[in-house]
C-alpha cells in the first residue's frame, strides 16, 4: 500500500516501495520477491502513462489513461491483499524489468 503514498508526497508512491524494498530484501525471500514484483509494476505504469500521453494526441490516451488508472488502483489493491496472506502477485500487464 505504500504506492498510494503518491497521493500525499509527490513522487512518494516510486521512492517508499523503492526505500522499503532495498532495506529490507536482505530479511525475507517473500520481501524481495515482493519488491521486484512491486517496482516492475511501477515501471510498467510509468512506460504505460508516458505512451497513452502521447496517443492522447489522438484522442485514444485520454481513454488508455484511465484504463491505467483503474488498473493501477486494483492492482495495487490485490497485491497488497495477497501480500498480507503471505502470497507472491505478479502484477498483470508488468513487464519484467528486475529479475
Amino acid at each position: 500500500l505504500s504506492q498510494f503514498a503518491g497521493i500525499i508526497i509527490p513522487f512518494g508512491g516510486i521512492i517508499l516501495p523503492l526505500i522499503m524494498w532495498t532495506t529490507n530484501k536482505q530479511q525475507s525471500d517473500l520481501v524481495n520477491e515482493h519488491g521486484k514484483n512491486i517496482l516492475n509494476w511501477m515501471i510498467s505504469v510509468a512506460i504505460y502513462i508516458v505512451v497513452s500521453s502521447i496517443l492522447s494526441l489522438v484522442l485514444i490516451g485520454i481513454l488508455l489513461l484511465f484504463v491505467i488508472g483503474i488498473c493501477a488502483l486494483i492492482f495495487t489493491i490485490t497485491g497488497a491483499v495477497k501480500a498480507n496472506n503471505g502470497e507472491i502477485y505478479k502484477y498483470p500487464l508488468s513487464i519484467r524489468f528486475i529479475k
